[in-house]
């Protein structure tokens, strides 16, 4: 019975692993991949694709490292395969790509046999992820302090230090970022990056940016995260 998986190319050199063992090596990675998906979905945004992939990327890479076991040529074609495979979707956050580097790990220790070594693996690092995501680790301390000021003001107002005075009452810092015409070129849109003092005397703010700017529009949001995420 366990003639029919061998294969071909096998000698008495190269150790053939029995079905059982492929099995349960695979059951392992199974078990380990659907362990880090469930991790990831806590408290994490995620599609059905990626948890999908997540599930099932220690299995394949287990097979993987099986197949290869001891054949340096094989190995080194597989490094080559896996190093041109790129995702057709959006680039994925830097979390999205350790995790997946997490899932194959695991799927790599169980391929190499180490069974436990690889559950041990799975729940130690999906108890640091959990962890993580309770803490809130790595989260900008006081982000709702910072802001993005847009102000539309009329062509004849000089707009060169028309609000110094204002933001330096209500902001830690300012920066005027951008100039835009708007309206056909009868008005200026202003943009700054600024820090709040305090976030209760927003409003505040935006009543003495009215009075000055002739209450045409002004909007406020979320200043954008200026390091791009790998």
């Amino acid at each position: 019975m366990d003639s029919i998986f061998k294969g071909i190319f096998d000698s008495d050199i190269v150790t053939v692993i029995s079905p059982k063992d492929f099995i349960f090596c695979i059951c392992i990675s199974l078990v380990a991949g659907l362990i880090m998906a469930l991790c990831y979905m806590f408290k994490t945004r995620y599609t059905k694709s990626f948890i999908f992939t997540l599930a099932l990327l220690p299995s394949v890479v287990c097979v993987v490292i099986m197949m290869v076991n001891g054949n340096v040529g094989a190995g080194v074609a597989v490094a080559g395969a896996f190093s041109l495979v790129r995702f057709r979707s959006a680039p994925g956050s830097a979390k999205e790509i350790v995790t997946l580097f997490l899932a194959m790990a695991a799927g790599l220790i169980a391929g190499m046999g180490y069974l436990v070594y690889a559950l041990l693996f799975t729940v130690i690092m999906c108890i640091m992820l959990m962890v993580y995501n309770l803490l809130d680790f790595g989260t900008k301390k006081h982000k709702e302090k910072y802001k993005n000021i847009r102000i539309t003001i009329p062509e004849d107002l000089d707009y060169t230090g028309v609000f110094d005075e204002i933001f330096e009452r209500y902001t830690k810092e300012y920066e005027l970022t951008g100039v835009k015409t708007t309206n056909m070129g009868s008005m200026f849109r202003l943009t700054y990056d600024i820090v709040l003092l305090d976030v209760a005397k927003e409003k505040e703010l935006i009543d003495e940016l009215r009075v000055r700017n002739g209450n045409l529009e002004i909007t406020v949001s979320k200043q954008a995260q200026n390091i791009t995420e790998l």
